[in-house]
């Protein structure tokens, strides 16, 4: 069996990472290189500054080289930022040839018909994935290849993004260097690397709590059914320390890491922490009560508000397999629990696993969106990407093609 090797590039808003990883099959994947280098130049999953983008992707990239010894020329992407949305269209075909046996070219061209949705000018479509296909009013089938049939129907979950901020971490990416295999949405990379396949057929929802945004994918019946993105993240957290406690950002994220915990019922009256003063003032002592005073307020309006968009969902009342929580806020004593208490499902915690010598560095939450795009890519290689938006595919070339498309309906 011939090995693999692939990259995954975790652009998020406090660091990015990149994991080189040697796949030998599914569920045996080495990693062999891993980088990490503080974000600077990303707000809220959007790039504000590509100069600094493009450092931090270099340096990442550089140090993960070093530790695998290789040279990398390309990269599954991971995509976020509240610009993302998610929507379920149908696509109608008629099957023509006159055995009406469905073949892999018609299930693409129901796929592209799904696609032939009204999308502004300003937008790209990152994923068309397929949730079920329709043959003559016969519905829950999987893959209709080789069945007979003269309709085939396809309920298709298609996510949208920017075409500004695809733009700008393709541009970003491309100028450290590394070609963009594909953009990938952050939660549908995760779920690779944290959620089983039972729990994806059972109902599960994924909500990785990363730096600026907080990422859901909700799956039911073995298939992606609906993806948002909600602007708050780990970054809201330490900014209401640093304002809470008088002490800077830095020393903020310093203090949410090491001391934090998600509910103030897991701190005793008498634990208190050291605060380092702002503009010269001394150190002073508080109690750590308070400091989970500060971070549990914020950690329920994310999850109130995640918990908001599930109950807009249709599926909210499927998720029999519960909640899996990932990214870097999920390592937090106390989180599961606070969770439980929002949703009133059971939840865990998702962390990504490895082989090899270097797999230990990977078993953390915070390197589940990047241990999955190494997983996505390996699944999907062999498949073209998206294309680079705007210039293989440019907003000008999108203008004609979908007035096309219109004139033709």
């Amino acid at each position: 069996m011939k090995n693999e090797i692939i990259a995954g590039l975790d652009l998020g808003t406090t660091k990015v990472a990149c994991i080189i990883a040697n796949v030998i099959q599914k569920n045996n994947v080495e990693i062999i290189g891993l980088g990490i280098s503080p974000s600077t130049g990303l707000r809220r999953g959007i790039v504000v500054n590509l100069e600094r983008t493009t450092e931090s992707v270099r340096n990442a990239v550089n140090e993960a080289e070093k530790m695998a010894g290789i040279k990398l020329t390309q990269a599954y992407t991971g995509i976020a930022g509240d610009h993302i949305r998610g929507q379920t269209s149908r696509g109608v075909i008629a099957i023509s040839r006159p055995t009406k046996e469905i073949s892999k070219s018609d299930i693409d061209r129901v796929i592209e018909q799904a696609k032939a949705v009204s999308i502004p000018m300003d937008r790209e479509i990152i994923h068309a994935i397929p949730q079920g296909f329709i043959v003559d009013d016969q519905p829950g089938i999987k893959d209709p290849a080789g069945m007979s049939g003269v309709r085939l129907e396809a309920d298709v979950h298609i996510v949208t993004g920017a075409v500004t901020s695809a733009q700008n971490i393709y541009r970003s990416v491309e100028k450290a260097g590394i070609q963009v295999r594909d953009l990938v949405l952050q939660p549908i990379a995760s779920s690779y690397a944290v959620i089983d396949p039972e729990e994806k057929e059972l109902g599960v929802a994924l909500i990785d709590v990363g730096g600026g945004t907080t990422d859901t994918a909700l799956f039911y019946d073995g298939t992606i059914r609906d993806t948002f993105v909600i602007g708050l993240g780990g970054v809201n957290v330490t900014n209401d320390i640093a304002v809470g406690l008088r002490t800077p950002r830095m020393y903020a994220e310093e203090i949410k890491i090491g001391q934090g915990v998600a509910r103030n019922n897991l701190v005793g009256d008498t634990e208190t922490i050291d605060v380092p003063g702002i503009g010269g003032r001394p150190d002073r002592k508080i109690k750590r009560k308070l400091l989970a005073s500060i971070i549990q307020p914020r950690l329920e309006e994310i999850f109130t508000l995640v918990y908001r968009e599930l109950r807009r969902s249709d599926y909210i009342d499927l998720i029999s397999a519960g909640i899996v929580l990932t990214g870097g806020a999920a390592k937090m004593d106390g989180i599961e629990e606070l969770a439980e208490s929002i949703f009133g499902l059971p939840t865990r915690v998702g962390i990504p696993s490895g082989a090899g010598s270097m797999a230990d560095m990977v078993r953390d939450p915070i390197h589940s969106t990047g241990v999955g795009l190494v997983l996505y890519g390996y699944e999907h290689r062999g498949r073209a990407g998206i294309g680079r938006p705007g210039v293989d595919g440019s907003l000008f070339t999108k203008i004609l093609e979908r007035m096309k498309r219109w004139l033709l309906e």
